[in-house]
């Protein structure tokens, strides 16, 4: 009984580690242009694109500035809920970042 009450105590002590996710701007689009993660997560955004193109949430929680073909930037998720963002460039180009 001890043992298992150890390990439970154990399990609840260990850090929680943040997730990297991975977007890819190509074919002036974001793919995945919907994703899911964690509060916290991380999110890279890769530029696959032959323009230059940024990834400018909405609501200003997160911007990757201009990012030119190769580039990439990562940006931290802090906050719970559904985070719109787009292009600044290119207004056509959206996605959402979902955090739970």
């Amino acid at each position: 009984m001890r043992t298992m009450l150890t390990l439970a105590l154990l399990a609840f002590a260990m850090p929680a580690f943040a997730a990297n996710h991975a977007v890819e701007i190509k074919d002036m689009k974001f793919h995945p242009a919907k994703i899911s993660v964690a509060v916290g997560d991380t999110v890279t955004f890769t530029n696959a694109d032959s323009k230059t193109h940024t990834a400018t949430a909405d609501d200003g929680s997160f911007d990757t500035g201009q990012l030119a073909k190769g580039k990439r930037a990562k940006v931290k998720i802090s906050a719970a809920g559904a985070h719109p963002f787009h292009c600044s460039i290119h207004s056509s180009m959206t996605g959402t970042v979902t955090a739970k």
